[in-house]
């Protein structure tokens, strides 16, 4: 079995190799930071101005329509109250010109746990290690069935582990598309009809920055079980 083994462990360290590979340049790119965002997908910064003048061109288009629709309250036609409509769309017509520095302050309050949770001190980490010391056990146990065996746990884990890595990645291009299109998200919020997009628009914007965190946390849990695994090989 001594073949066997040596291919087992080959393997394993292989792929635990390239888990840290890929752990290393992930959460370094990823955060609540719009910058990898940007430099993977240019054109969105480039496109932002169009949304602003899209978001603007809305809001006044809304403002004009909701005031003619007060022509025709005597024939039953509900409208908004033109004095409020009016300060409410002023209002938002400021908050789209500035969204960019709305929502790079909400990134940023969300980025500061985000990076509390990347810079928390942990056991030091290697994937490889951890491959090692699966090897060494599997030698004390000396059987090539059980090596075949906890090849496939390692490989179930290391996929399992991209999954989630991937999972993290995808939250974070929806959250980018999110800030981009933020002003068209802020127009919305300039009439009561379509208020509640905007409601909704904020809760997804809360929540894949939530989500976003608790995907570098459960990461930070698991790397954090390797490295105690690696320093403390006796505690299971």
């Amino acid at each position: 079995m001594g073949i066997l083994d040596g291919i087992v462990k080959w393997i394993a360290t292989q792929v635990m190799h390239g888990l840290d590979m890929i752990t290393t340049s992930v959460l370094g790119a990823l955060g609540c930071d719009m910058t990898s965002f940007v430099r993977y997908f240019p054109a969105a910064e480039t496109m932002y101005k169009v949304f602003v003048a899209l978001a603007i061109g809305i809001i006044l288009l809304n403002w004009v329509w909701q005031l003619f629709k007060n022509f025709g309250l005597a024939a039953g036609l509900e409208a908004e109250d033109p004095i409020k409509l009016s300060i409410r769309s002023c209002l938002f017509i400021l908050i789209v010109w500035f969204a960019n520095d709305i929502v790079n302050l909400i990134l940023k309050i969300g980025g500061t746990p985000y990076k509390w949770i990347l810079t928390a001190e942990l056991p030091p980490i290697s994937f490889a290690n951890f491959s090692s010391v699966i090897t060494v056990i599997l030698g004390v146990c000396a059987s090539g069935a059980v090596a075949i065996i906890a090849l496939v746990l390692v490989l179930m884990l290391a996929w399992n582990y991209i999954k989630l890595l991937f999972e993290a990645a995808e939250r974070y291009v929806l959250l980018g598309v999110l800030v981009f299109t933020a002003p068209v998200a802020f127009a919305m919020g300039a009439s009561q009809t379509t208020g509640n997009i905007f409601k909704s628009w904020c809760r997804m914007l809360g929540g894949q920055v939530f989500l976003l965190i608790m995907n570098a946390w459960c990461l930070r849990l698991f790397t954090s079980m390797v490295g105690n695994f690696i320093s403390n090989p006796l505690f299971l």
